[in-house]
């Protein structure tokens, strides 16, 4: 007999519906629920809180929401407060039932701003201990990388602010006020000339990138990985424009205070490679594999096909420099801000020089700039060239991209909200979000590394028998074949 479909409500009430029952047993938010304790963000945010008015959402059930927009990508808060009823896992993880309110999407946007950075910045940190805790943090060596977040806004918003035009504009009053407030804090339009003369009108807080040719509003994000495996230990977000190397030492210096571990080893690509950085690391004692910014510039542009800096000798007797022609450069003058001094070749002896071609294209003859430090950073490059520092390096490439290419799963390369303390948002969630994924994993597998108890003799000598029991069963076939092996 031919079923057919009931009707569209076929009962007006629905009692014994559990959801717990709803879920299935291997459902990933059933792991996220297990292992993470929302509870805590009573006590971070309590004094954002009033004594009297109305009864707000409770704080764990606004962030277990402002997880769920980012884990599950929805496209905005006004879409997942829409979502939230037709979605039994969701409820049930939300602690809600089929009859309970969902409250209004504008409950997040307030709690953003009540609540701030601090509130996910704590959530992030928790997260991190949770995963060194598990022992999946080993700490001593770091891979630190920085990755371009395009702005929620349209180049078509970016202002002249020396241009007459500007007072055209609709509403530019309003706009002004707020470049004055960023002013009393020294951050309008970060380290360039492009950046200081043009702003967005939408979200001030953006700077123009060059980023493939075409100029666009950018954030940078700022990450810090340990390789154990594979932890977000700390991140940090700036305007694009924002060079990453600046950004290094406060990197280790979050990450330190996260993991509570002193860094031995940092790697990171040549954006890093300053000689501030060196000199920062070596004061710290920690070895950088990091290829030096200056070599690998050595070879463009101008300086294409010429003689490097290291073709010159010195002599510490006269301080002068010896050309590969036997020449000496004299001594010129120290420049204070980049710590080096310049040593300059006569016009006549590069003029008349066999090697001029292969030495110089400037009329006046050639000129070197030696760093103060010069014999550290030679050091500095020799450890750079060691078998382990192109074993990292060649890591490198792959683990930093690795992060933020789980990252696009989340959208995190382009911003979800207008102005610097909400990006810095969006990327603790995503960061804490991945971090949770390593302590699910982690769940699922025996864990290794630093941390694991000892084995026992005992346990060595079953795990020895289990390795040689295959062997052993090919000796009795082939005589002699093990012994082949082990050689």
């Amino acid at each position: 007999m031919m079923g057919h479909e009931p009707s569209d409500q076929d009962q007006l009430f629905y009692y014994g519906v559990y959801l717990e029952e709803r879920v299935r047993k291997n459902h990933p938010l059933r792991k996220v629920k297990e292992l993470i304790d929302f509870a805590f963000i009573y006590h971070e945010v309590e004094e954002s809180y009033g004594e009297n008015g109305n009864v707000s959402v409770p704080p764990p059930v606004i962030l277990k929401l402002m997880l769920l927009l980012v884990l599950y990508n929805v496209r905005s808060e006004r879409e997942l407060m829409e979502t939230v009823p037709e979605r039994l896992d969701w409820l049930w993880f939300l602690g809600y039932t089929l009859d309970s309110s969902i409250p209004d999407h504008s409950v997040l946007s307030k709690a953003r701003k009540r609540w701030g950075t601090d509130a996910f910045k704590k959530f992030f940190e928790r997260i991190v201990s949770q995963c060194v805790k598990a022992r999946l943090v080993d700490g001593t060596k770091l891979f630190v990388d920085a990755s371009l977040i395009e702005a929620n806004a349209s180049n078509n918003s970016v202002i002249n602010t020396e241009s007459l035009n500007r007072y055209l504009k609709k509403g530019y009053g309003e706009f002004e006020k707020r470049l004055d407030e960023k002013d009393d804090d020294g951050e309008k339009h970060p380290y360039s000339d492009a950046n200081r003369r043009h702003v967005s009108a939408t979200d001030p807080d953006a700077s123009i990138v060059s980023q493939g040719g075409k100029p666009k509003l950018y954030y940078k994000t700022h990450r810090a990985v340990d390789p154990m495996s594979e932890v977000i230990t700390a991140v940090e977000v700036t305007p694009g424009a924002v060079n990453e190397a600046h950004k290094m030492l406060s990197l280790v210096d979050y990450h330190e205070a996260t993991t509570s571990t002193r860094i031995a080893t940092l790697v990171a690509d040549s954006m890093y490679g300053t000689i501030d950085n060196f000199l920062a690391l070596h004061e710290r004692k920690i070895e950088g594999h990091i290829p030096l910014l200056k070599k690998t510039h050595e070879q463009k542009g101008r300086k294409a096909g010429i003689f490097q800096d290291g073709a010159f000798s010195h002599d510490p007797e006269t301080d002068t420099l010896i050309c590969p022609a036997g020449k000496r450069l004299a001594k010129r003058t120290f420049h204070v801000q980049r710590q080096t001094t310049e040593y300059k070749a006569s016009r006549k002896d590069c003029g008349q020089c066999h090697l001029r071609l292969q030495c110089t294209r400037n009329a006046l003859g050639r000129s070197v700039q030696r760093h103060l430090h010069k014999g550290f950073i030679d050091e500095a490059v020799k450890i750079i060239e060691s078998r382990s520092a192109k074993k990292d390096l060649a890591t490198r490439k792959h683990l930093m991209e690795r992060s933020f290419a789980r990252s696009t799963r989340y959208s995190f390369d382009r911003a979800r909200w207008r102005g610097l303390w909400k990006v810095t948002i969006q990327e603790y969630l995503i960061t804490t979000i991945q971090n949770i994924q390593v302590l699910i994993e982690a769940a699922r597998r025996p864990v290794r590394g630093i941390g694991v108890k000892e084995v026992t003799g005992r346990t060595v000598t079953r795990l020895l028998g289990a390795l040689m029991a295959p062997l052993n069963i090919m000796n009795h076939y082939m005589p002699g074949i093990c012994e082949r092996c082990w050689l």
